[in-house]
């Protein structure tokens, strides 16, 4: 079977849609309305879909990985938006170097768990 996949976007949940949707906006990514309980996450040539839907067993077991070029700015720029301040929930974790390379991570709001990384050349 021959398939031409263009793009794949992961449905992410939120406890609090409001809260959820105001994180990713400091984040960096533009919020797209698409209905009272679903929106598209943009940034760059990467998406996925916030929902308005609250399944903890569900949430609390959602992580995903985004490639940076350069894991060590993206942690400062992290710090920089003082999201820990603003998010009573948000957690921020100092990057940590691996065998395959280097990742710091990000609790959202809702408690889904953001791996961002750089691979070693």
């Amino acid at each position: 079977m021959k398939n031409n996949m263009l793009s794949i976007r992961p449905f992410i949940g939120s406890k609090d849609f409001k809260t959820s949707k105001n994180f990713y906006t400091d984040l960096g990514f533009e919020v797209i309305e698409l209905s009272s309980d679903l929106c598209l996450l943009k940034m760059n040539h990467l998406h996925c879909y916030l929902q308005n839907a609250h399944v903890k067993d569900w949430i609390e077991n959602t992580m995903v990985f985004i490639e940076v070029e350069n894991v060590e700015q993206f942690y400062r720029n992290l710090l920089d938006l003082k999201l820990t301040s603003k998010y009573e929930t948000v957690r921020i974790v100092p990057v940590r170097t691996l065998e395959w390379g280097k990742e710091c991570f990000v609790h959202d709001p809702s408690g889904i768990l953001w791996h961002f990384g750089e691979f070693n050349q």
